[in-house]
């Protein structure tokens, strides 16, 4: 039965994040009839990537769409995982947001699908989704 201990300080239960083992650094040695293998282990960087479905082309342009109806500067950071209340929008201005959006890119939203919208990436997917759906 092989067991591995970890200091106090770095619970494994409490991080579960990828650990690799260097094949340089492990040694194997044998007591009796008895093998025992020791290594060290190391922790990979955690990578995290956010993909968004839609296009980068729409994805700008709901930024520039929310920019102007909240009335923000261009220095104000909008980006796909942006999210409106972040922003400072309230449910109205979610509307106006959702209102400009159909008439930049010419599609009509349904209601129940136009109040889930909360963040960029949401709002340029959906326009991605009714857009496919309109070229049918």
């Amino acid at each position: 039965m092989a067991s591995i201990a970890a200091s106090s300080s770095t619970s494994l239960l409490a991080r579960p994040r990828q650990l690799v083992i260097a094949a340089n650094q492990v040694k194997c040695f044998s007591y009796g009839r008895r093998s025992h293998l020791s290594f060290n282990l190391r922790q990979l960087p955690t990578r995290l990537s956010v993909s968004c479905a839609a296009k980068p082309e729409t994805v700008e342009k709901v930024c520039a769409v929310v920019r102007k109806q909240l009335s923000l500067k261009e220095e104000d950071e909008v980006t796909a995982a942006t999210k409106f209340l972040a922003l400072g929008a309230d449910s109205l201005d979610t509307v106006e947001i959702v209102m400009g959006l159909e008439e930049e890119f010419g599609i009509e939203m349904a209601e129940e699908k136009a109040q889930s919208i909360a963040t960029v990436e949401q709002a340029a997917e959906l326009i991605e989704e009714l857009l496919l759906e309109k070229a049918k």
